[in-house]
């Protein structure tokens, strides 16, 4: 799509870690500018949740707040239920010009896609045929500083709003944990080869019950390529990384061309 400065647009914000957490008020001064903005995120938080949808319970949906260009809701559903229950009774003729999730408080590199609640909102946005950009802060910690975040983001949305970009992929940002001053530039790149080696740490609760806690940690399994948002984030770049819905794998559907069933 295009953008002319000046024009008033349609903006829809989500996020996973609820609509109260640093990152989505962060991200919501980073759109304020470009016109209408409407909120809907989940009550709760909702990391890891990827494309997951609510179907055995009812979701419960409140405005939390509303002032000039800027109305807020929540709702008691996943990231992607925001997006579909904004689209059927939020924006305003079921349309926006653009779709943005998070900030994350945390990476989204790599593997971390397959299990994002963040990125599971910008793929439902493509699904709407609007252009949708996932933003993630690589820090975890309660209190993260997403400053930095807010001009950066920006040039990555007039990019977005002005160069005609299609509606058949997001963009997945990724933003090191440094000040603006040390940001050292945006590089666009590929999602780097990666794994969470994961397990399940058994544990007994005071009542002598067993439970189990999740625990593990992301393996990179190219650590020497330079072309990777993990070789970039490292180097101390915010990436971006064009993804979209279309999981086929080319190479093995032209070598199965031959299998004689």
């Amino acid at each position: 799509m295009s953008y002319r400065k000046g024009k008033k647009l349609r903006i829809f914000v989500t996020n996973d870690d609820g609509v109260n957490a640093k990152g989505i008020a962060a991200l919501i001064e980073m759109v304020q500018p470009y016109g209408e903005v409407y909120v809907l995120a989940p009550l709760a938080v909702n990391s890891g949740m990827s494309q997951a949808v609510t179907i055995i319970t009812p979701i419960r949906l409140k405005k939390i707040r509303e002032e000039e260009n800027l109305k807020i809701y929540a709702c008691t559903g996943t990231p992607t239920d925001c997006v579909k229950l904004a689209f059927s009774h939020i924006l305003p003729d079921k349309k926006a010009d653009l779709l943005v999730s998070g900030i994350n408080h945390g990476s989204n590199s790599s593997a971390s896609v397959l299990y994002s609640g963040t990125l599971a909102a910008t793929t439902e946005g493509i699904m709407y045929h609007t252009p949708s950009i996932g933003f993630s802060l690589c820090d975890y910690t309660a209190d993260a500083d997403f400053s930095a975040c807010i001009p950066i983001g920006r040039k990555i949305i007039d990019k977005v709003l002005n160069d005609n970009f299609g509606v058949d992929s997001y963009l997945n940002v990724n933003f090191p944990k440094l000040s603006i001053n040390e940001i050292k530039g945006i590089k666009i790149c590929r999602q780097a080869k990666g794994v969470w080696r994961e397990e399940f740490e058994k544990r007994t609760d005071p009542h002598g019950v067993d439970y189990y806690w999740l625990t593990g940690d992301y393996v990179n399994e190219e650590p020497n390529a330079d072309d990777t948002d993990e070789s970039w984030l490292a180097k101390g770049y915010a990436t971006i990384v064009p993804q979209t819905l279309d999981m086929t794998n080319y190479a093995e559907l032209e070598k199965m061309k031959n299998w004689n069933l």
